[in-house]
Order: structure tokens, then C-alpha cells, then sequence
């Protein structure tokens, strides 16, 4: 008896040391995730939907369709009204007044630890909801992984996890949005970790593959098990074609470009435009209604277009025109406030770029091609994996949907292609650009982050020499040769910085005992030195300081008053960083 209550004993003791392990723990809290996620992307879904019925009576994703059929007014009315109320909500609701989606994802996982804020993710879908269902040019996949990815960050942050663990359950919010969206679990498992984790570690790998796979089966479950288009087989001719496939991989790569840099362009325009930025998206409602009075293949996110052209059931000058058309609204909508994702647009423009590229090969060389359909498949691949820089999910995303492995290959070679093109002309993905224009840098990672959080009031020191401007020159010689820093700031009577003084700055004035009684510091002061201000962060402080060579420099509390607040020296900074860095780590291992 007392053998057997030893052996259980140790069983027990056994039990908790696994239980504590991190990745059964993950592993569990994964399938919680996953099922949340699929439960959210499916009423998600569903309010597009009921959103897009209330504005164009028909919740179909293929509303080119139907809104054929509908008089111009309502297609013009449909998307300016509801630019109105997405301006509004935008204004009212959202953090920064824009809308969120995969790029905030990336920052919360990059720089933030994997925290998210839920209210965010909440209003975010929301507005997200309303754009696409008012019709939109924008995709509904990247409003999903950032509602993905603020339903893993909720839970752990309830759970007051570590950087690394909340950073991977984020991770199985976004694998399972993107599965239960494409009904593709290895796609969505491989997109979360290339996008937004950012590698393929064993101890994120495996519970984000979890998260995907039980998204999956959720959104089976209620959708049924479909892919996200329905595509017939389209083998591939012969090897001869290998070189069209790589001049479609050219021409997607430069579209690609292009469709990145015009929605730049519209936000300059759009902030350019003369009243409140909430009236943005209408503006952009009413330049979106005019262009699908003629083209309603521009609206929502555009399946049917897609599937038209798969099927070769769209002529070659509608699809040169559709693909136009589609680059152009697809910027107005980005470019003027409307929230959404950009993974369907893509699509939509790589699909109908592939196909018009298919159909004019088929007319020069009919005996040696695959047919439309197949450069269809490629266009969408190669289009998407250069706009998202995600080309080994892009590519497993068409697997999944075709599961035909020559068409395949032939979408890696395009994908490869186009992908290279636009890192090589354009240098990042359209995620990274949207981080890069919100003044954030993701090459630093977590460690940039730490510098970001700390501001120089935290850090700025009253240790530091001062002087009034009419301190005469004999004083000053002699306060330098005296000084620790070698360095006096010069202050006015209301407490101004007029400027900074060393022996550099008194030049040829610093030995010439002659003008003791002609010279004084506000004469000699470098008005041009570096200044700081109190909410600068430190990692604006340290380009500074690299940049100028200057291990001390001045502190205001703002640039316009310059009221001095004391100095930063260089080794504070580093000493406040390490300490904030210490943190983070006793953090992440307790």
C-alpha cells in the first residue's frame, strides 16, 4: 500500500512537471483559441452580409452581380452613405482614427509583446464589417486575422502570459482566421508564422497548427467543406510555358507596385481634401459609386469577378478593364478611410491580370498553352504573394484551393518571380509600408520597442552645469578646465536654453585673455546644439546622439518654448534600456 501510494506520488508529480511545460500549455489554450476564432470569423462573415442585404438587397459575395441589375443611383448612394457612417464610426471609435487591421497585428506581435487591445479589435471589425458590406474595394481576410489576433491577444493577456507565450497565442488567432477563411488550415498555419510571428520555431509551430486546423473544422462545420472558390482542374501544358509563367511573375510583381504606390497617392489626395477626415470615406464612397455605375465588378470584395474569369467566362477587353478599374478603386478606398483588407483585391487584380495575359497568349500561341484559366490561378498567386510578401502561404493557399500540383509549381515560379521584383523595385510588403508610414520600424524588433516605451522624462538627469549669458569669459575658461562633462548650457533668466558651450564652441575666443571684459557666454553659445524635448523616446535620443557625436545633450520640455528641463547623457540612456531589457526577460522566464 505504501509502494502504490509512492508510485502515485511520483505519477503526480510527474503529471504537474508536464502540465507546466509551455507547449501543452499553448497546445490547450489553442484549441480554445481556434474555436473562438472560427466562431467569430463566421458571425463576421455573417454581418457583411446582413450589412451588405441592408445596403444592395443581397448578401451574396458576388454582388457585381446583382448590382448590375440595380439602378445608378443606388450604386452610387450604397457606398457614399455608407463612407459617411464608416467616417463617423472611424472618428468616434477607433484608436488614431483609422481603421485596424494585419498590420496592427504585425506591430502587436513585433514590438508590443503580443498585446493587443480588444476594444480595438472589437470596433475595428466593425468598421471593417460596414466598409466591405457599403461595397467597398477592399478584401474581408485581413479584417478577420486582426479580429484573429485581438481574440488570442485577449486571452492572454487574461492569463497574463509572457511576451514569447502571448506573441504565439496571437499567432493562433491569425492561423486560425486566415484557415477558417479559405478553408486552407496549412495555409493558415504557415501565413501566421510568416507574416506575423515571423519564424517557425517547434514551440509556436505546433499550437499555431492546432489554432488552424480546429478553425477549420469550425468554419467547416458551419459553411461546409468548400473551398473559398471553385476551381476545376487546369494542367499545364508543356516546360515550353515555363517562360510565360515567368513574364506573368514580372508583370504581377510590377502591378504590384503600382497598386501599393497608388494608394500613397490617394492618401496624399485625400489628405489634401479640404474638410474633417471623417467625411473621407464618403468622398471615397462617391468616387467608388461612379466607377461601378459602368464597372459594378469593382464593388465588395469580388469573388464572382474571380470566378468569372477562372471559368473563362469574361472577355479579354473586360478583364484588361475590370483589372484597371479594380487597381484604381481598390487605392480610393484604402487611400480615403475605408477599412478592409487588401488579400481579395489582389486577387481580384492578379485573377483578371492573369487572365487577359492567358487570353492574349492563347491568340499568338494557341498550340503551346494551358488556356486562361490556368494564368488565372498564376495571376492570383503571383499578385497576392507580392502585395502580402507571404509567397510560401500564397502559394500553399492555391494548393489547397486546386490541389493540383504541376498548376502549383507553375505558381511557385510566378510567385518566386513577382515576389522578387517587388522587393527588389519596391523593398517591402504592403504591411511593412503601412508600419513604415506610421513612423514604425520592425527591423529593430522588441529591442527598438523597449527603446520606444521609454521616454527622456524618465530618464533626464539635474546633473549638469548651467550658466546665465552674461557670465564673462575669464568665468567661463575656467569653469570648463573644471568641468566633469566639458559642457555648460546657457540659460536665460525665465529659464529658456539659448544654447550650449565647450571649448570647441569658443574657437579662437577661448585663450585671448583680451576679450575677458568684451566676451560672454550668450555671445559664444551654439544656438544650433541638439536639443531634446521631455517626450522624445530614447530611441529618438540615441540617433541623436549617433548623429551629432554628442554623448550629453540638453533637455526642453518642448521645441517651441525650450524651457530647460536638464540633460541626458548617453550611459543614463543605456543603463534605462538594460534595465527595461532585464525586465522583459524576467518576464519571459520568471
Amino acid at each position: 500500500m505504501r509502494e502504490l501510494r509512492r508510485i502515485s506520488h511520483r505519477a503526480v508529480k510527474r503529471l504537474r512537471e508536464v502540465v507546466r511545460q509551455d507547449i501543452l500549455i499553448l497546445s490547450l489554450l489553442a484549441m480554445i483559441v481556434g474555436a473562438a476564432v472560427g466562431g467569430a470569423v463566421i458571425l463576421f462573415r455573417e454581418t457583411i452580409a446582413a450589412l451588405q442585404a441592408m445596403a444592395y438587397g443581397t448578401g451574396s459575395p458576388r454582388l457585381s452581380i446583382y448590382a448590375a441589375v440595380l439602378p445608378w443611383w443606388h450604386v452610387l448612394l450604397a457606398p457614399t452613405v455608407g463612407g459617411l457612417l464608416v467616417g463617423l464610426w472611424v472618428h468616434l471609435f477607433l484608436p488614431g482614427r483609422r481603421p485596424q487591421g494585419v498590420a496592427d497585428a504585425i506591430e502587436a506581435s513585433t514590438l508590443n509583446a503580443g498585446r493587443m487591445s480588444p476594444k480595438a479589435g472589437l470596433w475595428g471589425a466593425v468598421v471593417n464589417a460596414m466598409s466591405i458590406g457599403v461595397g467597398a474595394s477592399v478584401g474581408r481576410e485581413g479584417p478577420a486575422v486582426h479580429l484573429g489576433a485581438a481574440i488570442g491577444s485577449w486571452f492572454a493577456q487574461r492569463l497574463k502570459l509572457a511576451r514569447r507565450l502571448s506573441r504565439t497565442l496571437l499567432g493562433c488567432g491569425v492561423a486560425s482566421a486566415v484557415a477558417a477563411s479559405f478553408n486552407a488550415p496549412i495555409a493558415g498555419a504557415l501565413f501566421a508564422n510568416e507574416v506575423v510571428i515571423g519564424h517557425y520555431a517547434l514551440n509556436s509551430f505546433a499550437p499555431v497548427v492546432i489554432s488552424s486546423v480546429i478553425g477549420t473544422m469550425v468554419s467547416r462545420a458551419y459553411f461546409g467543406d468548400f473551398p473559398a472558390f471553385e476551381v476545376s482542374a487546369h494542367p499545364v501544358f508543356s516546360a515550353w510555358e515555363l517562360p510565360a509563367f515567368l513574364g506573368l511573375g514580372v508583370l504581377a510583381g510590377i502591378t504590384a507596385i503600382l497598386f501599393v504606390r497608388g494608394i500613397k497617392v490617394t492618401q496624399d489626395i485625400a489628405a489634401k481634401t479640404p474638410g474633417p477626415p471623417w467625411l473621407r470615406p464618403a468622398l471615397g464612397g462617391v468616387l467608388v459609386g461612379l466607377i461601378a455605375i459602368p464597372l459594378p465588378q469593382v464593388l465588395g470584395v469580388g469573388y464572382g469577378v474571380t470566378e468569372q474569369v477562372i471559368v473563362a467566362a469574361m472577355p479579354l477587353g473586360l478583364a484588361a478593364t475590370v483589372c484597371v478599374a479594380k487597381l484604381v478603386a481598390t487605392a480610393i478606398s484604402f487611400g480615403f478611410g475605408f477599412g478592409g483588407g487588401v488579400f481579395s483585391p489582389s486577387l481580384v487584380i492578379g485573377a483578371t491580370l492573369g487572365g487577359t495575359y492567358g487570353m492574349v497568349l492563347a491568340d499568338v500561341l494557341p498550340a503551346v498553352t494551358s488556356g486562361s484559366s490556368a494564368y488565372t490561378i498564376i495571376g492570383m498567386g503571383a499578385m497576392a504573394a507580392a502585395v502580402l510578401g507571404a509567397p510560401i502561404s500564397t502559394t500553399l493557399i492555391v494548393f489547397e484551393m486546386t490541389a493540383d500540383y504541376k498548376l502549383t509549381m507553375a505558381v511557385m515560379l510566378a510567385v518566386v518571380v513577382s515576389t522578387v521584383i517587388g522587393r527588389s523595385l519596391h523593398g517591402q510588403s504592403f504591411f511593412t509600408w503601412q508600419l513604415e508610414q506610421r513612423g514604425l520600424d520592425l527591423h529593430g524588433g522588441f529591442q527598438a520597442a523597449l527603446l520606444r516605451n521609454i521616454l527622456v522624462r524618465e530618464v533626464v538627469s539635474l546633473r549638469c552645469e548651467v550658466v546665465t549669458p552674461g557670465v564673462g569669459l575669464h568665468d567661463l575658461r575656467g569653469m570648463l578646465q573644471h568641468s566633469m562633462s566639458g559642457e555648460l548650457f546657457v540659460i536665460n533668466d525665465q529659464g529658456r536654453l539659448i544654447g550650449t558651450l565647450t571649448l570647441a564652441d569658443m574657437s579662437e575666443t577661448a585663450f585671448d585673455r583680451f576679450l575677458d571684459d568684451l566676451v560672454n557666454a550668450g555671445d559664444i553659445a551654439h544656438r544650433e546644439a541638439p536639443v531634446l524635448a521631455l517626450d522624445d523616446s530614447l530611441e529618438t535620443a540615441l540617433k541623436v546622439m549617433r548623429t551629432t557625436g554628442q554623448a550629453l545633450i540638453a533637455v526642453v520640455d518642448d521645441h517651441k518654448t525650450r524651457r530647460f528641463d536638464g540633460a541626458l547623457h548617453e550611459r543614463d540612456a543605456m543603463t534605462a534600456y538594460t534595465r527595461a531589457l532585464l525586465e522583459a526577460r524576467r518576464e519571459e522566464h520568471p
